[in-house]
C-alpha cells in the first residue's frame, strides 16, 4: 500500500447522534490491493475512492461496522416482501463503475431528494468531477451494480469484491420508485452473489445504535458487530 496523506479532523456535530461530536481519521491512498483492504475492513475501515476513513471520537463508540454473515442469513417477513416485489421486475448488470448522464442524473435525482427528505447539503447538478472521485477513482477494481426496471435505470451500487467479502460502499436510487424499497433489495442482491461466490461476509458500513436511518442494517440476520476492543460480536446466531 502506497499512502500519501493521513490526519484526523476536528471534532464537529456528529450526523448520526446530533447531541455529540464525530472526528475521523483519513488516509489517502495511491495505491492498495483489494487483500489490503479487506485486512483495513475487518479493524473498522471505510473508503470513499482514495480516501480511507474511520470514526475517531474521544469520548464514543457508537460506530460499530456491521457484516452480515452471507451463508446463515435468513430473510424476515419484510425482506421476503421486498423480494416478492423486485425479483422477477428488477434487472441486474453487474460491471466496471463508468460515468454517464443517465447515471449523474439519477444521483442528482437522488441527492436532492435526499436532500429534502433527510436535509442533506445542497449540491450542484452535474458535478461530475465529484461523482468520478467518489466512485471512479479507487485503489483497486471496483464493481457498479446497476438495476433496471425495463430499460430504466433504477438504482446504483458500488460495490468491493473481496477475498472473503462484498463490501458495500454506496448506493442510490430513483426517487420516484422508492416504494421498492431498492436499498433493501440491493443488500439482498449481495448476499445472494456472497454466497455464489462462496464468501463469508458482506459489509454494511457502519451500524449506529440511536440512529433512526441506520435501524435497517440490524435487521439483516445474523451479523457481527465490530467492538470497541476490535473483536466482532455475533447478533443473531443461534447458540
Amino acid at each position: 500500500m502506497e499512502s500519501a496523506l493521513q490526519y484526523v479532523s476536528d471534532p464537529d456535530r456528529c450526523g448520526y447522534l446530533p447531541d455529540r461530536d464525530w472526528r475521523f481519521e483519513y488516509v489517502f491512498v495511491m495505491e492498495m490491493s483489494a487483500a489490503e483492504y479487506n485486512e483495513r475492513l475487518e479493524h473498522g475501515w471505510r473508503h470513499f475512492g482514495r480516501t480511507l476513513f474511520r470514526p475517531r471520537c474521544q469520548s464514543c463508540n457508537a460506530c460499530q461496522s456491521l457484516r452480515v454473515l452471507a451463508p446463515e442469513f435468513q430473510p424476515n417477513r419484510s425482506q421476503k416482501r421486498n423480494a416478492a416485489r423486485n425479483r422477477e421486475t428488477v434487472r441486474l448488470r453487474i460491471g466496471a463503475p463508468k460515468l454517464s448522464d443517465a447515471r449523474l442524473a439519477l444521483f442528482d435525482r437522488y441527492h436532492a431528494f435526499q436532500t429534502v427528505l433527510k436535509g442533506w447539503p445542497d449540491q450542484p447538478p452535474g458535478d461530475m468531477g465529484d461523482y468520478r472521485g467518489h466512485f471512479l477513482d479507487n485503489p483497486f477494481p471496483v464493481e457498479e451494480w446497476r438495476y433496471y426496471l425495463e430499460r430504466r435505470l433504477v438504482g446504483v451500487g458500488f460495490v468491493d469484491a473481496l477475498p472473503s467479502a462484498l463490501s458495500a460502499i454506496y448506493f442510490f436510487y430513483e426517487p420516484a420508485e422508492r416504494n421498492r424499497g431498492l436499498g433493501i433489495w440491493n443488500i439482498q442482491c449481495l448476499i445472494e452473489e456472497a454466497r455464489l461466490r462462496g464468501l463469508p461476509h458482506v459489509y454494511l458500513g457502519y451500524f449506529v445504535a440511536g440512529c433512526p436511518t441506520m435501524r435497517y442494517k440490524s435487521t439483516f440476520l445474523p451479523h457481527e458487530r465490530r467492538q470497541a476492543d476490535g473483536s466482532w460480536r455475533p447478533v443473531g446466531v443461534n447458540p
